[in-house]
């Protein structure tokens, strides 16, 4: 335990040395204030308070810009270690490979809860003051953080994967772009063009769902979605949210951290120093 908190926070220090933390906040913040109040027009019309808008708007930023940081954070883990020459120094601590794929994990998991805390948290309070809010839409507010934090940790264990399989950090820069490309909009265009195709037929009545909640991005929105009313009713998305049991989306987004960690653990296994 002393050796992985030793870790972290041996992490986290160079993540406020390279103002990590403080860019990735601004970030969050900018993006979630603009959100707010260029989303606050169909408050009146859909009868749903500024909060519950607001969240709708922020649940899309999130699919986007949670995968997005996360793997800025975690590409050149071990392969920019690798090639600073500073893994094998790294790996002379008594500490197992786990233990420090574990430490820089949590502490660069703890960065971007703590970014996504501060963004949201901000833009919520203002659209809380400026146009109200309801019991649902602070839970739906509460829902979106925590699990944002989920999804970000998806893409923490999935980086540290790429990072483990390349040969350098421009090759894992790459590789993560295109991971993200991949679960973020290819994904969704594929099963677009799939239920376009299948014209209502069997693949878009029983097989799309579950494909869809098999995608971390696309579990974390329909889980929002499905878990409130008032955002369901604000993104328009109702009927999609209310087609699948609802355990499914959440249990995707908590098994997919655990199934990207315990990969890139098995990855960095065979990095040689």
């Amino acid at each position: 335990m002393t050796r992985f908190l030793s870790i972290a926070a041996t992490e986290m220090l160079i993540l406020r040395r390279n103002r990590w933390l403080l860019m990735a906040t601004i970030v969050m913040v900018l993006f979630a204030l603009a959100l707010t109040f260029a989303g606050s027009a169909p408050t009146g019309t859909l009868g749903v308070d500024m909060l519950t808008i607001s969240v709708t708007s922020m649940t899309t930023l999130s699919v986007y810009l949670a995968p997005l940081l996360a793997l800025m954070i975690s590409f050149d883990a071990i392969a920019g270690e690798a090639e600073r020459g500073s893994l094998s120094l790294l790996l002379s601590y008594p500490a197992g490979r786990g233990e420090i794929l574990l430490g820089k994990f949590a502490a660069h998991l703890a960065a971007l809860g703590f970014a996504m805390t501060v963004g949201f948290g901000s833009a919520g309070a203002i659209a809380a003051w400026s146009g109200g809010a309801g019991a649902d839409s602070l839970i739906a507010l509460a829902r979106l953080i925590a699990t944002s934090i989920l999804l970000g940790a998806v893409f923490l264990g999935l980086g540290y994967l790429v990072s483990a399989l390349s040969r350098s950090a421009t090759a894992a820069a790459g590789l993560s772009a295109g991971l993200w490309l991949v679960f973020v909009v290819l994904y969704d265009l594929g099963l677009l063009g799939a239920v376009v195709m299948d014209g209502g037929g069997n693949f878009t009545r029983s097989i799309f769902p579950w494909l869809m909640v098999a995608n971390p991005a696309d579990a974390f929105r329909v889980w929002n979605i499905a878990a409130s009313d008032g955002v369901a009713l604000a993104s328009g998305m109702a009927g999609a949210a209310q087609t699948l049991p609802a355990w499914a989306a959440p249990a995707s987004l908590v098994v997919w951290p655990v199934i990207a960690f315990l990969l890139a653990r098995a990855a960095f296994k065979r990095v040689e120093p």
